[in-house]
Parts: C-alpha cells; sequence; structure tokens
C-alpha cells in the first residue's frame, strides 16, 4: 500500500460514503490526488505550449 495511490482514496471514499471511520487515509489520499493533479497539469501545459506552426 505504500506506493499505490488508490487503495487510500478508495479506503477514504468508502468510510466518507458508509459514515464510517477514514483512519490514517485521508492525508495519503490528498496528498496522492495532489500530485497527480500536478502531474496532469503540468504535463498539459507541456502539451500546449507548442507552437502549432511548427508542426
Amino acid at each position: 500500500m505504500r506506493y499505490q495511490p488508490f487503495t487510500p482514496v478508495i479506503e477514504a471514499l468508502r468510510g466518507l460514503l458508509l459514515g464510517t471511520e477514514i483512519g490514517h487515509n485521508g492525508r495519503p489520499a490528498v496528498g496522492w490526488s495532489l500530485a497527480l493533479a500536478v502531474l496532469g497539469h503540468l504535463w498539459w501545459k507541456s502539451l500546449f505550449r507548442r507552437d502549432p506552426a511548427a508542426r
């Protein structure tokens, strides 16, 4: 579970939706979500920063 981003996210969502405790899964879920969002944003910026006339 150390490097699996989906396990803490799923466990946290399950806890929130069912009204049970999320335990220690909240911080890793937020961290993985932010990391994936930032990486996706940087990738998007690199793709759309290209000059369209250079193609």
